[in-house]
């Protein structure tokens, strides 16, 4: 049989395992706890991240967007100039045609330096329609390159050419079919694309 001292020293060992093992349990709860609450921190953590993600990756999308946007208007407005140019020469006249130059614009034509357009026009162009009786296009294709301020085309087409008859001369209406390419070089002045340098060249055809 225990003493009363054995059977005190057998409480308090008891007291103090009791305490123990709930020591043990209120730590094993915070910990568990304390690991949830990181679960969360950490579930929101990233759901955020993914969400902030998912916006940088939209925002990207938009802006992208909104670039070949503006790089799409910026080549259809410098086919646009280049369009006008050529149904000018379509339509034997050069009304219209200045204001798509700068002033000081500058034409190459096959090895030769015509000088300002104003130069061409005046010199070469202008007098030359006045003996066209038609000028048509075909075969059109023009690829533009937008740089801002600048603008880049190559062109490349077949046109035919009727030439006037002169019975007073003794000549026939002539008809001279040629393969003509050109590169362009255009400026965006006050919001408009100008022409300010253009180089053609051609080959006549076999008739």
């Amino acid at each position: 049989m225990l003493n009363k001292k054995g059977v005190s020293e057998q409480k308090n060992r008891t007291s103090v395992e009791v305490s123990l093992t709930e020591t043990h349990n209120i730590f094993k709860m915070k910990n568990i706890k304390t690991s949830i609450i990181a679960i969360l921190v950490l579930t929101f953590s990233y759901a955020n991240a993914q969400e902030k993600e998912k916006k940088n990756h939209d925002h990207g999308d938009m802006k992208m967007d909104h670039s070949k946007m503006a790089m799409d208007v910026n080549k259809e407005a410098v086919k646009s100039v280049m369009k006008s140019y050529k149904d000018a020469i379509q339509n034997l006249t050069t009304d219209g045609t200045f204001e798509l130059f700068t002033p000081d614009a500058t034409v190459f034509e096959q090895g030769k330096v015509e000088g300002t357009y104003v130069d061409y026009i005046n010199h070469h162009l202008g007098p030359e329609l006045g003996h066209f009786k038609s000028f048509t296009f075909s075969d059109y294709n023009i690829d533009v390159t937008v740089n801002l301020p600048y603008a880049y085309t190559s062109e490349s087409y077949l046109y035919t050419i009727v030439l006037k008859g002169d019975e007073s001369k003794g000549k026939k209406e002539r008809t001279i079919e040629s393969k003509g390419v050109a590169t362009s070089i255009l400026k965006m002045v006050n919001g408009e694309f100008k022409i300010v340098h253009t180089h053609s060249s051609f080959k006549k055809l076999k008739q």
